[in-house]
């Protein structure tokens, strides 16, 4: 799947999810300190966006310490997309990855990883960089693009929730969702094909 700066913005923005993830956000930090709350937010937001350009630049590196093919990866990214795309579609019948709560301020977990950097942003920056490692800068900006947007989202969180509302935000997660599937069917086709491509013809 050849990407673009924009197409690979759009991904990472849709997959992190950050208006989905208002109501967690603000559920994890209702135990911290108003005055600490800006500071948490760029802590977490720092941390996920670290997470993200390490699966960029080491993804590759990593698999092949670990012998997984890029096909594979692909395919096992596209399951993974499918099955976030279909709990946001379809709440609770999906796989729900870092949809946990903590006590206390967060640290890291849960916020920066898995809510904004779960598995499946780990595998699309591996799968976006690994498409054209040459342009690496323009993913970490893709990159820092779309935590740039998660700040915003985060620290608006509690007026964006009164403005727009549970119901609207829902609405949008859904439709992302949808977007999402496509995206998701995509990659898993495209996996499978450079996987059925390494044979030779006729075998």
């Amino acid at each position: 799947m050849e990407q673009t700066f924009l197409s690979a913005t759009i991904l990472l923005i849709v997959i992190t999810d950050p208006l989905g993830n208002i109501p967690l956000f603000i559920s994890n930090m209702e135990r911290v300190k108003k005055e600490r709350r800006l500071k948490v937010i760029v802590r977490e937001c720092s941390v996920a966006f670290l997470v993200l350009v390490f699966f960029m630049v080491f993804g590759q590196h990593l698999l092949t310490l670990l012998r997984i093919s890029e096909e594979t990866l692909k395919i096992a990214g596209g399951i993974i997309l499918f099955l976030i795309s279909i709990n946001m579609i379809f709440p609770g019948t999906g796989a729900s990855i870092g949809r946990e709560e903590s006590e206390g301020e967060p640290f890291i977990v849960p916020v920066a990883i898995p809510l904004v950097s779960g598995p499946s942003a780990m595998v699309c920056a591996m799968l976006i960089a690994g498409s054209n490692p040459s342009r690496m800068l323009e993913w970490i900006a893709a990159a820092a693009v779309t935590i740039a947007v998660t700040f915003v989202v985060f620290l608006g969180s509690s007026k964006i929730r009164d403005v727009l509302g549970s119901r609207t935000i829902s609405a949008v997660e859904k439709l992302m969702g949808l977007l999402l599937t496509a995206m998701a069917i995509e990659m898993l086709l495209g996996g499978v094909a450079a996987y059925i491509r390494q044979f030779p013809a006729g075998a």
